[in-house]
């Protein structure tokens, strides 16, 4: 008899929804992460009272009542709204596109002058069928929003010119004909009271898990230990980049304690010039403090600036890069996968895919009763 049912690899969220199933269903569970924490890239540290996102920010966000009935029974959620702002050499633009915007950029009042604006400014540049990122991005916003607030962050964050881009990376873009500040059309939405470690916690609650332990460096022991094995790291590291490595892009943060109750205002400002080398900074407090003086009583501020680059093996594996050459790579290594009849591999790694969070929690839910039955 094994000591395990399953074993699972990696504490984020979809190690730890799957582990938390499993462990319902009557299972015995080991959870390991090679890093010294659990909740993976959702990890938040305190920081002077402040829950930093250490791996970036991350802001829940669904439509999916499965998954928001699901999630809350381990976290109760606040009622934070993502309004990014946009600074372009000191103008500053809201952010998702809208009358805001549309205003600040052309003095338009209505939604029918913004809406002559993109249509006259697409005519111009005389596109029908978007071919590349940068083509679709002006059929959707106009020439002057596309080279103020769209190309440079754009290049910055895949390293890549737009027109080298695929078009479906920008088609998720929200553009409102309306004053609405809200970036995500989603029902449900907000930040854990307490961050993100403190529901990975709860969903861990009664689990066996083992930090700062690398499932590699004794694969056969492990392996050897479960039933099954739930693996939620990089696909093509599985199997030693046999085939060659997948390509992603990595997010470099350079994150300071500033002796300043506020430091900009809002969660996230993008910088959208060339110049500026970060993408954005993320100013953590406002993800749990209102926009009122709430914050404020904090006498200090957690900032970080994000650097974007081109990943290497070693580096943290952020965004996959899905064209049609990694596509092609990942589908043989998911035929390699097929054929590992004890293990399940899951998540944004595991999958090669860029999961919005509810989406890998509906992934592990799906895949758990699946395995599990209901």
């Amino acid at each position: 008899m094994k000591k395990y049912d399953y074993l699972v690899v990696g504490a984020g969220l979809y190690g730890a929804v799957f582990a938390q199933q499993a462990k319902e269903k009557g299972k015995k569970v080991l959870v390991i992460d090679k890093r010294p924490h659990i909740a993976g890239n959702v990890y938040t540290e305190d920081v002077e009272g402040i829950h930093v996102h250490k791996y970036g920010a991350h802001i829940f966000h669904t439509n999916n009542k499965e998954v928001w009935d699901y999630i809350t029974k381990f976290a109760e959620f606040n009622r934070f709204t993502n309004s990014p702002v946009a600074n372009y050499k000191g103008e500053l633009y809201s952010l998702p596109f809208n009358m805001y915007t549309f205003n600040k950029m052309w003095g338009v009042v209505t939604p029918e002058e913004a809406a002559e604006k993109i249509e006259e400014q697409k005519k111009a540049a005389g596109i029908t069928e978007p071919k590349n990122l940068e083509e679709q991005a002006i059929s959707l916003v106009g020439t002057d929003i596309y080279e103020k607030l769209v190309k440079g962050y754009t290049e910055k964050q895949w390293g890549r010119p737009c027109t080298e881009l695929p078009a479906f990376i920008i088609k998720r873009l929200p553009v409102r004909l309306t004053f609405d500040n809200n970036y995500f059309n989603a029902l449900y939405q907000g930040i854990p009271m307490g961050g993100y470690t403190k529901m990975v916690e709860n969903l861990l609650a009664g689990i066996e898990v083992k930090v700062s332990t690398d499932y590699f460096a004794n694969k056969a022991e492990y392996d050897a230990m479960a039933e099954k094995v739930v693996y939620t790291g990089a696909i093509d590291a599985y199997f030693d980049y046999k085939l060659g490595a997948l390509e992603y892009r990595s997010v470099r943060f350079e994150t300071e304690l500033l002796d300043k109750p506020n430091f900009q205002g809002n969660a996230a400002v993008n910088y959208t010039d060339a110049e500026t080398p970060w993408t954005r900074i993320i100013e953590h407090k406002w993800f749990e403090f209102g926009k009122d003086d709430a914050g404020n009583d904090l006498p200090k501020t957690v900032v970080s600036r994000e650097y974007s680059s081109e990943w290497k093996v070693g580096d943290e594996p952020y965004y996959p890069v899905n064209d049609e050459k990694n596509g092609a790579l990942y589908q043989q290594y998911k035929e390699l996968g097929e054929q590992e009849e004890h293990v399940i591999f899951g998540g944004r790694l595991g999958e090669y895919k860029y999961y919005d969070m509810d989406a890998v929690i509906a992934s592990a839910l799906a895949m758990s009763e699946k395995e599990l039955g209901k």
